[in-house]
């Protein structure tokens, strides 16, 4: 099963989850670098309704999340 996970990646490259994961074994991962500048201290969940405000942004990752569930889909096991 896919998950979305919050990260913050520092200037040399360095990825630190903003939350523990679990996994079975080794995964791959995409990792996409928004344009935001990170909030170390930040509320997560504020930054979300913020976001959720700004209704061309959702939709863009609206349509993002629906090609990816696509290609995902299309995939053989």
């Amino acid at each position: 099963m896919s998950q979305t996970l919050d990260a913050i990646i520092d200037e040399d490259g360095a990825v630190r989850l903003l939350r523990p994961v679990h996994l079975s074994g080794a995964r791959r991962a995409l990792v996409t670098i928004l344009d935001d500048q990170a909030d170390w201290e930040g509320d997560l969940d504020a930054g979300y309704r913020e976001m959720a405000l700004d209704e061309e942004r959702e939709t863009e990752a609206l349509e993002l999340a629906e090609a990816t569930i696509g290609d995902v889909s299309d995939e053989t096991r």
